[in-house]
């Protein structure tokens, strides 16, 4: 396997591993379109691509694979079955003419291995996995890994609702910035939210309300009630903002 070329889309081996069959299958596609494969590897002009140069690391002229051995074993023995899945649902068509191992990609894998489709696992490595709040991460990372960008922010900020409300004792209904409003009120005009942060001045208290109420304004309500194309970039900014909000969160709640 050309293992520096799929390292290049998915820079972390568990983050591919945690990928159904399916979408390692398309990956497979991705990787054959993107531009980064070597002539050997990659389809010809006709369309055709033999399997055994996709999976020969002999074949790999690239930097050094960035995968370790203890990954590479559980890498290999997944994306041979995403490529008989590949086989299966006639994305990849045997053509033993040339000899064996070759096979055609049929106008479906083309469309699936588009190179603008492939530019969501490239991005992957934009997010760092490791700052991402651990309530959050599991659900956040899966859908930035897919490019569902949007989701992936809609997703950080619900799980920040979730707490927010279990931690408060607040009813399902209310939600959103009135949720926020709620639980990090100063009690400027009665008791304060059961989340405003005591330790601080009344003043810096009301901007805290400000802050969670506005964030959900903005970002949650967005991606909750319609499509938000985002950049991968923005997605970022966005994902570790919600992340610093989480960790507040974990600080005062009681």
């Amino acid at each position: 396997m050309n293992s520096a070329d799929m390292a290049f889309l998915v820079p972390n081996p568990d983050d591919l591993l945690r990928l159904t069959t399916e979408e390692q299958g398309i990956l497979i596609l991705r990787l054959l379109f993107s531009g980064i494969m070597n002539e050997l590897t990659g389809p010809t002009r006709s369309g055709q691509v033999n399997q055994r140069n996709f999976f020969n690391r002999n074949n790999d002229f690239a930097a050094q694979p960035k995968y370790g051995s203890d990954k590479q074993r559980e890498v290999d023995k997944a994306l041979l079955k995403a490529w008989s899945w590949l086989a299966r649902e006639g994305l990849l068509v045997s053509d033993p003419s040339p000899g064996p191992g070759w096979f055609i990609l049929t106008d479906e894998a083309r469309q699936l291995g588009s190179r603008k489709d492939a530019t969501a696992y490239s991005s992957a490595n934009l997010l760092p996995r490791d700052r991402v709040h651990p309530a959050m991460v599991e659900k956040v990372y899966a859908a930035f890994l897919r490019g569902h960008y949007d989701t992936a922010i809609f997703q950080a900020f619900l799980e920040i609702e979730v707490t927010v409300r279990n931690a408060g004792g607040f009813p399902q209904e209310l939600v959103g910035d009135k949720l926020m409003r709620a639980a990090f009120t100063p009690g400027k005009n009665g008791p304060p939210g059961p989340l405003a942060d005591k330790k601080l001045p009344p003043g810096e208290q009301e901007a805290m309300s400000h802050l969670f109420a506005g964030a959900f304004g903005v970002y949650r309500n967005s991606t909750g009630h319609r499509h938000v194309p985002t950049d991968p970039g923005e997605a970022v900014e966005v994902i570790m903002f919600a992340s610093q909000l989480m960790r507040i969160v974990d600080r005062v709640k009681p």
